[in-house]
């Protein structure tokens, strides 16, 4: 027998019953625990023996299996726990996820691991993270809640495994995610809720592309592995919320300091500006003032186009060497944008335009350059420079209605014939009383202060336009009057303009040209004078107002001259008639001619035209040839213009011969 009876046991059961010891302790593999019995029965052991050695394999391999389990349980806990201090590390939400996905594939031994998260605005979840994954369609399913085995794990806080999803019927089968698994090739699969206390915030997924049952301590790995995943998310989160709202509070901080510091900047701006316009500067000292806090190039326009100011960055009057001068008045499209919007507007090249406004009304338009970049706090500053030009605009709009009204009046008093004999010792009613302002206030005085000198000869003109331009030629009028040192107004039912002036045409003839290209239409100046003290003022005036009557009537109107322009028409219509002087501007240099050469060309033009223009009749009268009456009337063609015989001439050169014969003993 091989043991029993107190004989001992058997020493070849006992060997082999060691080699199973050993194999447990060296851990060996599970086919090596079968050696023992197979060599007992190849040696033809009693079945006794067969028996115990069978009995005590089942034992071995028992207890081999529980170690091995224990083993794996360690290693997977180890791993666990290392990824739990690998997660803790982490502080980027997405390193995070990559994480968590990578180690669950590689602790369950699986084909792909991902990863869905929950989308409280869409109320389904979306795939945030795959590993393994090779289906693009796959990476971008979203799951609803209940649908798919992922939608059924969100909607239950449960975990579910499939050994093969596509022909498992415990799952809503949805097109969309069926593609999605089939592309990717998928089979088992085993997802576990990623919960925070009873909220879930996504899912964990481990799978395989071949059937596999999920065992119990797969699926408890995964769902410690999935507990641990979500306090890491969440922290994550918090971190990266607490890391954004960091941010945010220091762009406020930021944001608040850049504020405080255009506060404090606009507040001393204004105060430099309001400085300047308690001291009396003007338009162009503000844009001095406004460019310089700007960097940039600034013109100023008024509501007509003029420009009233142009400053570079350094407060210069012009630009310096090397900066730009080519800003000119903003477009008409800047200013009305810029007036619609009550803002600072920014149009093509970079310029800024702001509309000079008051109220509704349109005073004139800033254009700035050179400061593309503008920022919020400068654009205030620009749209708060606009308010002080139009509060200087408008205080000087106010003193030049003053000033005109001043002007007006004493316009009036200077056109206005004197009621009464002249003042003592002012011939001519010339002094200073004349008017009716007394001996305390004359004329003279008056002018003075307006800055107009009566003591020097002074011409009027006397301006007419289309009704339409009448108001705009008073105020271009009043521009051009200042520039001469003059008045100008309007003065019953006419635009009266009063400069010093010896002679009154020419002045007419540029003011008409100057004046009817300002206003856009035709302006007609007849003009007379000068006159050579305010005594004289009231005469020269309606000597004016025949010469502008008479250039309309002769169709001359957009025209500028005086009455000695016009011919016989001014000798007539004169109040100082200067007969000689028109002869001479007549037939001057025919006169001359004969004086300074002994010819007879007045002769000879006297008789052409006597005689009916006739040159054999001519050559009669005056006992030549008749090749000497024509080669006479070339030269005076030659002297007088080629237009000497027509119409108009003719008439002009008949009545300076009648004249000349009166005027000639």
């Amino acid at each position: 027998m091989p043991y029993g009876g107190g004989g001992g046991a058997d020493p070849a059961v006992a060997g082999r019953l060691l080699r199973l010891l050993d194999l447990l302790a060296q851990g060996g593999g599970t086919e090596e625990f079968a050696r023992p019995a197979a060599e007992a029965r190849a040696a033809g052991a009693p079945a006794e023996e067969l028996a115990l050695l069978a009995r005590a394999t089942d034992v071995a391999l028992g207890v081999h299996r529980a170690l091995g389990q224990h083993r794996r349980r360690e290693a997977e806990l180890e791993a666990l726990f290392d990824t739990a201090g690998d997660l803790a590390a982490l502080r980027d939400l997405d390193s995070v996820l990559r994480a968590i996905v990578r180690r669950a594939r590689k602790l369950l031994h699986t084909d792909v691991a991902y990863l869905t998260l929950h989308d409280p605005v869409a109320g389904d979840t979306y795939m945030r993270v795959t590993e393994g994954s090779v289906s693009a369609a796959f990476q971008q399913l979203r799951l609803a809640m209940g649908d798919g085995l992922g939608g059924l794990v969100a909607q239950t806080a449960r975990p579910y495994a499939s050994t093969d999803y596509r022909t498992d019927t415990r799952f809503r089968h949805v097109a969309a995610i069926d593609k999605g698994v089939d592309e990717e090739g998928l089979c088992a699969i085993l997802g576990v809720p990623l919960s925070l206390g009873t909220r879930v915030i996504g899912v964990l997924f481990a799978a395989d592309r071949s059937p596999r049952d999920f065992a119990p301590d797969a699926i408890a790995l995964l769902a410690s592995l999935a507990d641990h995943a979500a306090i890491a998310i969440d922290s994550a989160r918090r971190l990266e919320e607490t890391r954004a709202a960091l941010a945010e509070l220091d762009a406020a901080n930021r944001t608040a300091r850049a504020h405080s510091s255009a506060i404090a900047r606009a507040a001393e701006t204004h105060d430099r500006l309001t400085d300047l316009v308690l001291r009396g500067g003007g338009v162009a000292e503000v844009a001095r003032e406004i460019a310089s806090v700007l960097g940039g190039r600034l013109v100023v326009h008024d509501a007509d186009g003029t420009e009233l100011a142009r400053v570079g960055p350094h407060g210069g009057v012009r630009p310096g060497a090397g900066e730009d001068v080519t800003a000119h008045a903003p477009s008409a499209d800047a200013v009305a944008a810029s007036r619609g919007g009550g803002r600072a507007v920014c149009v093509e090249g970079g310029v800024w335009v702001c509309a000079v406004l008051a109220g509704p009304e349109l005073l004139g338009a800033m254009a700035l350059t050179g400061r593309a970049d503008l920022g919020d706090a400068d654009r205030r500053l620009f749209e708060r420079a606009g308010l002080v030009t139009a509060l200087l605009l408008l205080m000087r709009r106010s003193v030049a209605e003053a000033e005109d009204r001043v002007r007006g009046e004493l316009l009036d008093d200077l056109l206005t014939p004197p009621v009464g004999p002249p003042s003592v010792g002012t011939p001519d009613g010339g002094g200073d009383g004349a008017g009716g302002d007394g001996a305390g206030g004359g004329l003279g005085l008056r002018a003075r202060r307006l800055g107009v000198d009566l003591g020097r000869p002074t011409c009027v003109l006397v301006l007419r336009c289309d009704p339409t331009a009448r108001a705009r030629l008073v105020t271009e009028a009043a521009r051009q009057a200042r520039a001469l040192g003059g008045l100008a107004g309007p003065h019953r039912g006419h635009v009266v303009l009063l400069a010093p002036c010896a002679d009154p045409g020419p002045l007419a003839v540029a003011l008409a040209e100057d004046l009817g290209r300002a206003v856009g239409a035709r302006v007609t100046a007849g003009s007379a004078g000068p006159a050579a003290g305010p005594g004289q003022i009231p005469a020269v005036y309606a000597e004016a107002v025949r010469c502008a009557e008479a250039l309309h009537t002769l169709g001359r109107a957009g025209e500028g001259a005086a009455l000695p322009d016009l011919g016989f028409v001014g000798v007539l219509l004169g109040d100082r008639t200067d007969i000689h002087g028109y002869v001479t501007r007549v037939l001057g240099p025919v006169i001359d001619y004969d004086t300074a050469r002994g010819t007879e060309l007045l002769r000879t033009l006297d008789a052409y035209y006597a005689q009916g223009g006739s040159l054999s009749l001519a050559k009669d009268a005056l006992h030549v040839h008749v090749n000497t009456v024509a080669q006479r009337l070339e030269r005076v063609a030659l002297l007088l213009g080629r237009d000497w015989n027509a119409p108009g001439r003719a008439l002009e050169n008949q009545l300076a011969l009648r004249l000349h014969r009166l005027l000639t003993p």
